[in-house]
C-alpha cells in the first residue's frame, strides 16, 4: 500500500495532480475540503459537529478531523494506498495521521511537495476565479494573505518528513502533463 501526502500552497495544482495520480496508481484520492464538505451537507454526525466548530470561525479539531478522514479510509479497505490532499496541515496533524496508518497496519510512504513561486500561484488563483466562483480567488490580497497563511503555519511539515526521509519536492510549475511526469518519477522510487 503506497500513501502519499500531496502538498504544496493554495494553487499549487494538489487537486489536479491528485486526479492524475489516482487513476495512473490506483490510489483512492482523500481531499480533506471535500470530505468536510460531504460530511456538513449531508448532517453526519461528524458534519454536525465539523459544522458547529467552523460557524464559530474556529478550527475544526484535530480529533473530528482524524474520525472523519478514518471513516473515508474504511470505506476502501482494499485500496492500492491513498493520496491525501489538504491533511495533514500541523505537526500534530501528520502525528495523527500517521497512528491511524499505524492502525491500519500501513504507513505514510512520502510527503510530496508541489513546489511554485508566489507570483505564479497568485496568477494562477485569480485566473481560477474567474472561473470557480470562488470569492476566495478573485481577491489578490486575500490570495497573498493564504499563501502567507500557508508558510506560516502548514510549511514547517517538510522538516517532520524530511526527519524521516519521506519529503519529496516537486517542482509545479509547466503543462499539468508536465508535471505529473514529475510526479510520478518520485512516486516511481517509493
Amino acid at each position: 500500500m503506497t500513501n502519499i501526502v500531496l502538498f504544496g500552497p493554495p494553487g499549487a495544482g494538489k487537486g489536479t495532480q491528485a486526479e492524475v495520480l489516482k487513476e495512473e496508481y490506483q490510489l483512492v484520492h482523500i481531499s480533506t475540503g471535500d470530505v468536510f464538505r460531504y460530511n456538513i451537507k449531508n448532517e453526519t454526525q461528524l458534519g454536525t459537529l465539523a459544522k458547529s466548530y467552523m460557524d464559530k470561525g474556529h478550527l475544526v479539531p484535530d480529533g473530528v478531523t482524524i474520525k472523519m478522514l478514518n471513516a473515508e479510509v474504511e470505506k476502501t479497505p482494499d485500496a492500492n494506498g491513498f493520496v491525501f490532499d489538504g491533511f495533514p496541515r500541523t505537526t500534530a496533524q501528520a502525528e495523527a495521521l500517521a497512528k491511524l496508518m499505524d492502525e491500519k497496519s500501513s504507513q505514510i510512504n512520502a510527503m510530496v511537495a508541489l513546489e511554485v513561486d508566489d507570483e505564479v500561484l497568485v496568477a494562477r488563483l485569480l485566473k481560477r476565479g474567474k472561473t470557480s466562483g470562488r470569492v476566495d480567488d478573485a481577491d489578490e490580497s486575500i490570495i497573498r494573505e493564504r499563501v502567507a497563511e500557508y508558510y506560516r503555519k502548514t510549511d514547517v511539515l517538510k522538516d517532520f518528513y524530511k526527519t524521516q526521509n519521506k519529503y519529496y519536492g516537486v517542482d509545479g510549475v509547466g503543462s499539468i502533463e508536465e508535471i505529473t511526469v514529475r510526479l510520478s518519477e518520485v512516486f516511481d522510487r517509493l
